[in-house]
């Protein structure tokens, strides 16, 4: 038990390999190169711009190829690759991390899709939801939110709402978006 103002007794779980540092991230993965397809000319044609990555212990891909450098598509793809993570991995859920602390204001996470740290705190957010059966208000109580605060979070991409609705339709629960 935690007792007002002190210290959280339980372990920090392992981070989530969606919030592992870019070098970290990169070196668990295998990547390829190839050339892109469609219009683009000579470049496309010649060049090995699209970038493969997958994840080594998961199994998971991502790619990008929509760029004209190897270093952006590269850059595109660890981002799909976290998002894909946060989706397809789940870690023991324990105290909210400094980043989601980081990011909560007043009950309220403050995070838009686009920014880097969205992977980390999706992961983090449906981590708390599969250590709650997923239900949204233990999971938001644990994290320190509102439970709509939390779905909002997970709506914000598709794939994460699907993985919610489908796990609490496998449970008898009722779809919540």
């Amino acid at each position: 038990m935690r007792t007002p103002g002190g210290p959280d007794p339980r372990p920090a779980p392992h981070p989530h390999p969606a919030a592992a540092e870019e070098a970290v991230l990169r070196a668990a993965c295998e990547e390829s190169r190839t050339r892109g397809s469609g219009p683009g000319g000579q470049h496309r044609n010649k060049v090995e711009t699209k970038i493969v990555l997958r994840h080594r212990a998961t199994g998971l891909a991502s790619r990008a190829g929509e760029r004209r450098s190897q270093e952006e598509n590269r850059s595109v793809a660890l981002r799909r690759m976290r998002l894909a993570l946060a989706v397809g991995v789940r870690c023991a859920s324990g105290p909210p991390s400094p980043l989601w602390r980081s990011r909560l204001r007043e009950g309220r996470i403050s995070c838009n899709p686009d920014h880097a740290d969205f992977p980390a705190l999706l992961a983090e957010a449906l981590d708390a939801l599969a250590a709650a059966g997923w239900e949204p208000r233990p999971a938001a109580e644990a994290l320190g939110c509102s439970p709509t605060q939390l779905l909002r979070l997970v709506a914000d991409h598709g794939p994460a709402r699907l993985l919610l609705d489908g796990e609490r339709e496998a449970r008898g629960l009722r779809r919540l978006h």
